[in-house]
C-alpha cells in the first residue's frame, strides 16, 4: 500500500505490489487523477522517477511511503514565469501579495480554507485587492515584530554577555511557562476551575446547621452565634477559655463538652464542641469528631462515610454565602459581596485572614488564668493542627508554652551545651534549640518531640 498525493492535496491510496513498473502505475493513476500519462510525473522524496520500465523496488518505494504526483503542464508555467523573472530585481510587497490573491482565487480549496477561518481576509481577495493588501501587509508586521518585542532580548549586542545571558534564560522559563499554561489548558482545564469546600447538612440540639468537614483541623468549632441559635450556650464552661493561636489568634470562649449531632436521618452522635469567636464559619467538624467516629471523607461518592451511613457533601448552589468565592466577611462578621476590583489574590488573602480566625491552627495553645482547667489546657498546648504552616504558628506557640511553663529567665542559659548540640543536630536553629528546651524545662527528648512537630 502507497498514498499519491497531488499538488492540490488530492490524495489516492493504492494497494500495489513492489514489483509494479511505473507506467503501470501512471496509468492506474490517469483514471484517478484526470492527469494524462505524459503530463504525469511522479516523484519519491523529492527524487523524480522518470524510468518508466523501472519497478517501485528498484526505485526504493516501500511499503506505506508517500508520492507526490506532478502535472508537468503546471510545472512547465511555473518553469516559464521563473525565468521570466530570473533577471529581474525581487518581488516588491504590491506584487508578492498580489500574486497570493491570485493563487488564492485559482484555487478554490485554498479560497474555502482561507473563508473559514479569515472571512475578512477572503472577501477582501475577492472584491478588494488594496484591502487585501492592506491586511496582508498588517499581519505580516505582526508577525515580524511581535516575537522580538514579547522578548525584550532585541537590544542584546552581546549574547555571550553575563547579564544578556541571565535575560536570555529568564526569557527562556518565561517560553517554557508559557508552554506549560498553555499545556494545562488544552489538557487540563479542570485545573483552572474553583474547588468548593466539604459541606454537610446536620442538626445540632435539633437545629438545622451547615457543617464545614475539615480533617485538617484539630477540634469541632462552632461560632458563639450558632451555638446561641442550637441552645447549647447555656452548656458552656468556661473553664477551657482561651486563646487559640495559627496562622492569627481567636478567642475562646470554652467548650460544650456534650451534645447530639444528627447526621443524616438516623445517624445520632454526641459531639464535644470548642466554641470561638471568629468570622465566617457557623460550625467546623474538625478531626477529633472525624477520628473519634471513624468518619470516611468519600470523595469518589462525593459523601462523609460514617457507620456505613451516607451523608452527601452539598453542591455548590447549597453552601452558605460566606462559603463562596464571591463574598468575603465584613467587619461586622457577616458575609457580603466581594468588590468588582478586588483581584484573586485579594479574595484568597482574605478568606485567608477569615481561615486565621476560624480555625486553631498548628501549635495552637490556650492560656487560662483558671487553676481548674489545667489539665484541658495542657491538652491543647500540645495539640498540632496542619490546617496552616506549622512554621508560621510555631513561634507564637512557643511564646506562649514559655511565659506559662518555662523557668525563671535565668535559668534560660543554664541548659547543657550538650542539649542545645543533640537540637541542632536534628535541625533547629541555636535560638529554636534554646527556645524548645525553655519549653520543655530541659527535658531533650521532649524538646525533641515538640521539634519534630512543628
Amino acid at each position: 500500500m502507497i498514498t499519491v498525493i497531488t499538488e492540490d492535496d488530492r490524495t489516492f491510496p493504492i494497494d500495489v505490489d513492489a514489483s509494479i513498473e511505473i507506467e503501470n502505475l501512471l496509468a492506474l493513476l490517469e483514471d484517478d487523477s484526470s492527469i494524462p500519462v505524459d503530463h504525469q510525473q511522479l516523484l519519491h522524496r523529492g527524487k523524480p522517477l522518470d524510468d518508466p520500465k523501472a519497478t517501485l523496488a528498484s526505485c526504493g518505494v516501500q511499503n506505506d511511503d508517500l508520492l507526490i504526483l506532478r502535472d508537468r503542464r503546471n510545472a512547465a508555467s511555473a518553469s516559464t514565469s521563473t525565468s521570466a523573472n530570473a533577471g529581474s530585481r525581487p518581488l516588491s510587497e504590491e506584487q508578492a501579495a498580489e500574486q497570493i490573491r491570485q493563487q488564492i482565487l485559482a484555487n478554490p480549496q485554498s479560497l474555502a480554507q482561507l473563508r473559514a477561518n479569515n472571512p475578512q481576509l477572503a472577501d477582501a481577495a475577492l472584491n478588494s485587492p488594496s484591502r487585501f493588501l492592506e491586511l496582508v501587509r498588517s499581519a505580516t508586521q505582526r508577525g515580524g515584530g511581535g516575537g522580538d518585542y514579547d522578548s525584550g532580548l532585541q537590544d542584546i549586542t552581546d549574547e555571550f554577555d553575563i547579564d544578556a545571558q541571565r535575560r536570555i534564560e529568564e526569557n527562556i522559563r518565561q517560553q517554557r511557562v508559557m508552554e506549560n499554561l498553555e499545556h494545562a489548558m488544552e489538557y487540563s482545564p479542570e485545573s483552572f476551575g474553583r474547588v468548593t469546600m466539604l459541606y454537610v447538612d446536620c442538626k445540632v440540639n435539633g437545629t438545622d446547621v451547615k457543617a464545614f468537614v475539615d480533617s485538617g483541623a484539630q477540634a469541632t468549632i462552632m461560632s458563639p452565634e450558632c451555638a446561641e441559635r442550637c441552645g447549647i450556650m447555656r452548656l458552656l464552661d468556661t473553664r477551657f477559655a482561651g486563646i487559640a493561636r495559627g496562622v492569627g489568634t481567636a478567642k475562646i470562649l470554652g467548650r460544650v463538652h456534650s451534645a447530639q449531632l444528627q447526621l443524616g436521618t438516623t445517624l445520632f452522635l454526641p459531639c464535644a464542641f470548642t466554641i470561638m469567636e471568629g468570622k465566617g464559619v457557623e460550625m467546623l467538624l474538625g478531626l477529633d469528631m472525624l477520628k473519634r467516629y471513624q468518619a470516611n471523607i468519600d470523595l469518589a461518592k462525593n459523601a462523609l462515610v460514617i457507620n456505613d451511613q451516607t451523608i452527601r457533601f452539598l453542591d455548590e448552589h447549597e453552601l452558605p454565602a460566606e462559603a463562596s468565592a464571591e463574598y468575603e466577611i465584613g467587619e461586622d462578621g457577616k458575609p457580603k459581596p466581594v468588590s468588582s476590583g478586588t483581584t484573586s489574590e485579594g479574595v484568597a488573602s482574605a478568606n485567608a485572614n477569615a481561615a486565621a480566625a476560624k480555625f486553631p491552627g498548628s501549635g495552637q495553645s490556650v492560656g487560662s488564668g483558671s487553676s481548674a482547667a489545667a489539665e484541658g489546657q495542657r491538652m491543647q498546648e500540645h495539640g498540632w493542627s496542619f490546617s496552616h504552616p506549622p512554621h508560621q504558628a510555631s513561634a507564637p506557640a512557643t511564646q506562649q508554652q514559655r511565659t506559662q511553663h518555662a523557668p525563671p529567665p535565668q535559668r534560660a542559659q543554664a541548659w547543657p551545651q550538650a542539649s542545645l548540640t543533640a537540637l541542632t543536630d536534628l535541625g533547629a536553629s541555636p535560638q529554636q534549640a534554646l527556645e524548645l528546651l525553655n519549653a520543655a524545662n530541659g527535658n531533650v527528648e521532649v524538646a525533641a518531640s515538640l521539634l519534630f512537630q512543628q
